[in-house]
């Protein structure tokens, strides 16, 4: 088997493993906090702190994970602009707030996506939602995972993205690059998973996100 094809297995593989454990089943505690259900989030490591933190993530949420069509596939992230409200400059998937005219989480994401980086919905195949993810910005984040096929042009959004780029999907999903790293906030010490790659420094939401697809997709 020469290297080529080896990719692609490893390609389509994803793609197979990620539509046998996924699926576009809305949970119910997206808007509703006190719904049963698995919940991820920024504090996930150690969720007893989350009293301590006195913060309520109340606000629904969607993004993409697009994942890159390619012989070897590539996820692609953005890095937003400095002066957003929230998780300004930091590395990031296409996403937002889940608007009233938005049909569902998926529209939700697309929409976003298209916004913000010029991403065409027809190019966009969704296959399911992970975890519901929960942040100290107050979002309660339903990610939606999605093939992309490649032939894409991208359009950025000066207001919201500074730049787009896409990482190694092999590299992502390689739990050896996975670092457990804890900071302060507010006298509070936070655990949080960062995934650095060349220089760019991939951390709090986006790499939980992404630890999560690998626990997901590759998870017993």
């Amino acid at each position: 088997m020469n290297d080529s094809t080896a990719l692609q297995q490893r390609s389509q593989s994803f793609f197979e493993r990620a539509r046998a454990r996924l699926g576009l089943e809305v949970p119910p505690a997206l808007t509703d906090p006190a719904a049963q259900g698995i919940r991820r989030g920024d504090l996930d490591l150690d969720p007893a702190l989350w009293e301590r933190a006195g913060v309520k993530a109340t606000k629904p949420a969607s993004v993409l994970v697009p994942i890159i069509d390619r012989s070897a596939p590539t996820v692609l992230l953005t890095q937003r602009t400095a002066d957003l409200a929230s998780h300004a400059g930091q590395v990031a998937f296409p996403g937002g707030k889940i608007e009233p005219a938005d049909e569902s989480p998926v529209a939700a994401a697309l929409r976003e996506a298209r916004e913000e980086v010029g991403l065409a919905p027809i190019l966009v195949e969704p296959i399911g939602y992970l975890d519901l993810y929960l942040t100290f910005s107050g979002f309660r984040i339903l990610p939606t995972v999605a093939r992309v096929k490649p032939e894409f042009t991208l359009t950025l959004n000066p207001g919201e993205v500074t730049e787009a780029f896409e990482v190694p999907l092999e590299f992502l999903m390689n739990p050896e690059n996975h670092q457990r790293k804890t900071r302060d906030w507010k006298g509070i010490p936070r655990d949080y998973y960062a995934m650095p790659f060349g220089d760019r420094y991939i951390w709090g939401v986006t790499a939980g996100i992404l630890r999560n697809l690998y626990e997901r997709i590759y998870g017993a």
